[in-house]
Formats: structure tokens, sequence, C-alpha cells
């Protein structure tokens, strides 16, 4: 039977913007208070979409989240009517408005963490949406995350959904951005790599200065057991402090693994040369394969600034690989030569790159990876997803008229506190669900 690894990239949704929330994300920081084009962020998202399905790989779909959102705004003593509630968090605290409003959800590497039927101990393919406990505005998400995908993969004996984690900063999870799976073939038992930035109980273990470490170990633990993973086939590895304190806030951002590849920069991990060897030995000897980037070969202010691990490296059938870049990549010197000589060399599967504009996404610190969360299915597991949500060329001309329709193409911070913006994110949503045929998700539909 064939197993397919099917990418769920998250549409962008109605009221992206600039608004600076995620601390030691420096391209969050950097474009604070930009004004921002929703509807080209959105468009720039299902074009990397479809060019991937075009190219034959499997592709689906998660949906943005219901911004500005006001339920949390009350839950903070905002009271009134949904016009005077915003226009009162904009004038007393806009902080707060701006993080009701965030279209963080977009970044669906962060909705969870999810581990395929062949390294499970029930065979279900097996989901923990992610607590984002590190930041305000992603801490909303994981109800609304959890009732998605499990309306998008339904069929309990096929598939095995886990609320999030305890909401505290012990057990902080931030998804599959902190998680990646190495395997000889999809369809194989895997092994499964957590890393983590800080152990949350050992107060005089290493941990960033800086900024703050999102995931810790004590969560990455509480998944694999979850999961029923089995310890001979999970590895638990450490960032390098000093990378997340320059900015590198997930593993994503400076590593990627694909099959038995893993492709990392050599500040990526605390203990590199034991993680190597514990890898070797739960894939089995020669099977892992590396490709390690010196900081003389891409400085670490270059990774960080062209994104060039937060990429997704992509499996043709014949074995060779694709390598999926923003277009940063192409111009930052020391990056763009790193990738001539990356694709010219044979010891290596990847032969393509796939150059994408995603500057809507990047300047807010997302590329291609944090774009898209990894599902291994078997064909019968892909047929038991709900099929509104896998992308096809009919789905890609509605959805890109339904992006034309309702969004926006500037957005400012002024613009969340307007009640129109809020009816008119309410009525996108409420026609794509009707697109997907996936029935009433969000809680204005509840009501």
């Amino acid at each position: 039977m064939s197993v397919y690894e099917v990418n769920f990239d998250g549409l962008v949704g109605p009221t992206h913007s600039y608004a600076g929330l995620s601390y030691g994300n420096v391209a969050s920081a950097r474009n604070v208070a930009e004004s921002s084009n929703p509807k080209q962020a959105a468009l720039q998202g299902l074009a990397k979409m479809k060019q991937l399905h075009d190219a034959g790989f499997k592709q689906g779909i998660l949906l943005p989240h219901e911004r500005p959102y006001i339920p949390v705004l009350k839950q903070l003593g905002f009271s009134g009517t949904e016009a005077s509630i915003l226009q009162l968090a904009a004038r007393q605290a806009p902080e707060l408005l701006a993080a009701a409003s965030s279209a963080s959800c977009m970044w669906t590497a962060n909705a969870a963490t999810v581990s395929p039927s062949a390294d499970t101990h029930d065979g279900r393919v097996h989901f923990t949406a992610a607590n984002l406990n590190n930041k305000f505005h992603r801490s909303i998400e994981h109800p609304l995350t959890s009732r998605m995908l499990q309306a998008i993969f339904a069929e309990e004996t096929v598939f095995a959904h886990h609320p999030a984690l305890p909401a505290v900063s012990q057990f902080g999870d931030e998804g599959a951005a902190n998680h990646t799976r190495l395997c000889v073939d999809y369809g194989q038992p895997g092994v499964e790599l957590f890393v983590y930035g800080q152990h949350a109980f050992n107060y005089t273990s290493a941990r960033p200065t800086r900024y703050p470490a999102r995931q810790t170990l004590e969560a990455s633990q509480a998944i694999a057991r979850l999961h029923g993973l089995e310890p001979q086939r999970t590895v638990f590895a450490q960032q390098a402090p000093n990378a997340i304190d320059a900015g590198v806030f997930h593993n994503d951002v400076i590593a990627v693994g694909n099959r038995e590849w893993l492709f990392y920069h050599e500040e990526a991990f605390l203990n590199e040369a034991q993680l190597l060897q514990e890898l070797e030995e739960k894939l089995g000897l020669g099977v892992l394969k590396t490709i390690r980037v010196s900081g003389e070969q891409v400085p670490l202010n270059d990774v960080i600034h062209s994104y060039l691990f937060n990429s997704q490296l992509l499996s043709r059938p014949d074995g060779s690989m694709v390598l999926v870049v923003p277009l940063e990549c192409r111009e930052i010197a020391s990056v763009s030569v790193f990738l001539d000589q990356l694709v010219g060399d044979t010891s290596n599967p990847i032969n393509e790159l796939l150059v994408f504009d995603l500057k809507q996404s990047m300047k807010n610190g997302g590329g291609p990876a944090c774009l898209r969360l990894r599902v291994v299915l078997t064909e019968d597991e892909l047929a038991a997803v709900h099929s509104g949500c896998l992308l096809t060329d009919e789905l890609f001309g509605l959805l890109n008229a339904w992006v034309n329709k309702h969004y926006r193409d500037r957005l400012s911070f002024d613009d969340l506190s307007d009640p129109a913006l809020l009816q008119e994110s309410r009525t996108a949503l409420d026609e794509l669900t009707g697109l997907l045929n996936l029935g009433s998700i969000y809680d204005f539909q509840r009501v």
C-alpha cells in the first residue's frame, strides 16, 4: 500500500497583520506596525500549495481562525456590544486587541504534533494540539485547532486526538515546529525527534538568557507518551541556547529532516555528537544521512534572515528530493551560493530548488515550513480524511475567488477596531466552511 506525506498548509486569515507579538522572532519585531496585505498573503500561500500539488505532492488545507476573537476580549473584562468591545480594547489595551486579532494560526507547523500509524502503539495516526503557551496570541488557538483537526480527521478507528497539554510554562509546546520524523520509508516505523529549548524542572540546566525557550523537555516527553511511541524509536535533543538567543525561536528555523536525511546548521543542537549517535543507533547503523552546514558556509545571522532551514524537503517517487525555500534565500549571498553548491552536489538527493515569494508571511517570521503541518498517511487513512480539505484544481480556483472576494489588500492596526472587519471575516469564514463542506466549527456559527 502506498504511503504519503501530506502537507496541510494554513490558509492565511483576513486579519493578517504586523503587530510584533512574537518576542524572540526577529522578523516579527523588525516589521512591527507596518501595514500588511492580507489578500496578497493568502494568494501567496495558495500559489505555493498549487505549485506543489501540480508537482505531484499531496496537499491539504487548514482553515483560518475567527479573528478578532471577541470571546477572549470578553474574558479579559471588555463588555458591551461587539463594536464597543473592539473600540474599548483599541483605546485601553491595544496590545490585547492586536493579540485577539492575530492571524498566527496560518503557521500550521505549530498547530499540533502528529505521529503516523507506523510509529504508534495502537496503529492510529495521533494528533496533539499545541498549547502554544509562551505567547498569549497563540495560546488561544488550540481549542479551535482541536475542533478543526477532529472534523478533518474524524474517523476514530483511524485517527486519535489528544487535547493540548496543561497551559503552564513547564509544559510549553509549540507543535511540529520542534518535531521531525526520520525513516527509511514513510510507511515503515521511524524515529521521532523532539527538540526542546529547556528542561523545565531542572533549574540548573542550560537555557537561553535573552529570549524564551518555548518548548520544554517535559512537554515533548508527555506527547511521546500520549502517542504511544516506543522509547527505542524516540529521541529528545536540546536546541542550542545561543541559537535561541540569536533568534532561532523554533528548531525548524535551523534544521529540517526528511526520510533518512537531516539537514541542519552546526549551531542547531546543544549536544550534536550525542544526538547523531543516538539517531544512528535508533534508525539503524548506516541509515542516517546528514547535511551539516557550518557557520563559515552560512553565518547564523544569515540563517535567521533567510530562513534557509525553514524550508520544505520533499521526496519524489524516484528518491530524489526538492527543497522549497523562500525568495529571501536568493537575496542573501552566502545562502544563495550554498544552495547552488547543494543542488550540484551528487552526494545528496536534493537536485531541485523551488523558490517562492512568501514575503507577507516572512515579514512576520514564517517561511515555507511554518506554513505546513506534515501528516503521513496510508492510502486507507488518506481516504478517511475529509475530502473537502484536500487541494484540487477546482478547489484552488474556488479559494482564489474566495480570497479576492473577501480580503482587504491593506490592513493597519487602526483597522482592527473596525466592526466591519469582524463582520467581513465572519462572512468569509462562514462561506469557507460551506466551500469545504466542513460544518459549523466556529464559535459564531454555533450560537
